[in-house]
């Protein structure tokens, strides 16, 4: 996996960075859902409030306004080739997940014939798809009260992967493979235990079974309440 956060400034060569470009993108930005047009005139400024309302996101603008700067994290890319009349088209897949390392988590996909595109339309469906993560102590070690793990352990399955995901005592750390550790860090959790099962050498299917567990997560925590 290669990590990059948005960087701040411009780079060098005078080109715009990823972080300025989504800014410019949002000053041109014409909203085209109900939710859309009630972020930009300002009547929802809180990202939280559009899960307590029951409203899809179908447009990465409203993330970008909500939640600010997000890190993203590119976690494969495969190349796709079709045969048609015109002879072989090559495409690039890329799967990348977003998260602001604080509760929030998004994975998503894009398809593309250069990459740079394929890397857009992946962060633009990961942002689409971002949902918030239940952050707490639900170890019997710990009970300190603070958000630095999760409340109870989940699992999250795609494909052949299984992940279970286990709340860890303070100053534990994330136990668990580097690839692993990388989307936990983003999603917010400092420390838990984890187990995985199946092809865990398939990065895609761990990333959106990271992103299962943590959905339930959230879920599951509305039901208790």
């Amino acid at each position: 996996m290669s990590r990059g956060r948005m960087s701040r400034g411009r780079m060098s060569g005078g080109r715009m960075s990823d972080q300025e470009i989504a800014r410019e993108a949002l000053k041109s930005w014409v909203p085209k859902t109900k939710l859309g047009k009630l972020v930009a005139e300002g009547k929802i400024t809180d990202i939280h409030e559009t899960f307590e309302l029951g409203y899809k996101i179908k447009e990465p603008e409203i993330v970008r306004t909500l939640l600010g700067d997000v890190t993203t994290e590119v976690i494969g890319v495969t190349v796709v080739q079709k045969q048609t009349d015109a002879g072989e088209v090559t495409k690039f897949r890329v799967i990348l997940a977003v998260g602001n390392g604080n509760g929030w988590l998004g994975v998503g996909s894009g398809k593309a014939k250069t990459m740079r595109t394929a890397i857009n339309k992946a962060t633009s469906d990961a942002l689409m798809q971002i949902v918030p993560v239940e952050l707490g102590c639900g170890s019997w070690e710990c009970k300190c009260n603070q958000q630095h793990s999760i409340p109870f352990k989940v699992t999250g399955k795609c494909g052949s992967v299984r992940v279970d995901i286990i709340p860890g005592p303070r100053g534990l750390g994330l136990v668990a493979g580097e690839n692993v550790k990388k989307l936990l860090s983003l999603a917010g959790l400092k420390d838990a235990w984890t187990r995985t099962y199946g092809a865990t050498n398939t990065y895609p299917s761990v990333a959106y079974a990271i992103y299962d567990a943590l959905r339930s997560l959230h879920l599951l925590s509305h039901i208790r309440d």
